[in-house]
């Protein structure tokens, strides 16, 4: 299993050629173009682990699933889903087209910027220290890594030239989707994209939602439905607007970001992690996205 994962991972490294690491946000152009990880853990325990599985990068938008289920938590999912909708748009996950332009203002989705920014700001706490310390702390338990931490530099990048988020988080405000201020909203999402992990991290919170919100030990996190909710907007929503190619190509739910990662899960059989840090032009790791596409033809994934 190891060898034929192998060749997986050498035959999709020369892919990252194609692509480009992201440069909008200081600190990612520092990433190696052509890394290529993988991480797979069974629900039985069983893991393997290829190439540049234990490189840290920042987790950005694959943060978006894990905090909307601490949101849930904090709120339930009716009021949850009364700041963000559940709908993909077929637009760029920064775009700020169908908060102006629907007859609502309401963010389609939590896997979307806008969206993101509203469900970030339904974590509880008395001060943005507080729903950060919060939030960080869900991370590290159900990536059972408690060495879990900011990279600070990219958090002070974000923060300095987010503006388009910025410009998306006072129109929201203006709107009722985001009750507390703008800017606090802000800060906890820059922050939580500025997370660091690695693939194996990725991995075992997939392994998570593998298990329907149960960790190693056996602990529920997470009911059964919140998993689901995520996972289900993983697969409609996780993969901007590429997410209905992938789910045709791929078919298992998977939630990527502009730092290199993938986040992916077989429900009820293994997590899988990838760093691939080269993006295609809808900002989906462009080597990743090919290695799990193999992945799932090889071995039969695809939920559908």
């Amino acid at each position: 299993m190891k060898k034929f994962l192998k060749s997986l991972v050498e035959k999709n490294r020369g892919i990252s050629e194609l692509g480009n690491v992201a440069n909008y946000i200081p600190g990612l152009e520092k990433s190696n173009k052509h890394a290529l990880g993988l991480c797979i853990i069974k629900t039985n325990g069983t893991i393997y682990s290829i190439g540049d599985y234990d490189v840290k990068f920042t987790i950005q938008s694959v943060s978006k699933p894990i905090t909307l289920m601490l949101a849930i938590l904090d709120h339930g999912e009716e009021h949850v889903f009364s700041k963000v909708g559940m709908e993909p748009t077929g637009d760029a996950f920064n775009s700020i087209q169908k908060l102006e332009t629907c007859k609502s203002h309401k963010p389609f989705n939590p896997m979307i910027n806008a969206g993101a920014i509203a469900t970030s700001a339904l974590i509880k706490g008395a001060d943005n220290q507080e729903r950060f310390d919060r939030l960080l702390n869900f991370f590290r338990k159900i990536s059972e890594n408690e060495t879990l931490e900011i990279n600070n530099d990219v958090y002070l990048g974000e923060k300095r030239t987010g503006n388009k988020n910025r410009a998306m988080a006072y129109f929201m405000k203006g709107e009722g989707y985001i009750d507390g201020e703008a800017e606090d909203a802000l800060e906890v999402y820059f922050k939580q994209c500025s997370i660091e992990v690695t693939a194996k991290d990725l991995t075992k919170i997939g392994l998570f939602l593998a298990r329907g919100g149960v960790m190693s030990n056996g602990e529920r996190v997470v009911s059964e439905r919140i998993a689901k909710i995520a996972k289900t907007l993983m697969i409609t929503c996780g993969m901007y607007d590429g997410s209905g190619e992938f789910a045709l190509r791929v078919g298992i739910p998977s939630k990527s970001g502009v730092g290199g990662g993938i986040m992916s899960v077989v429900p009820g059989k293994m997590g899988i992690g990838v760093f691939s840090p080269a993006l295609d032009e809808k900002g989906n790791p462009i080597a990743g996205e090919a290695l799990l596409e193999d992945l799932s033809d090889e071995l039969s994934l695809s939920i559908f």
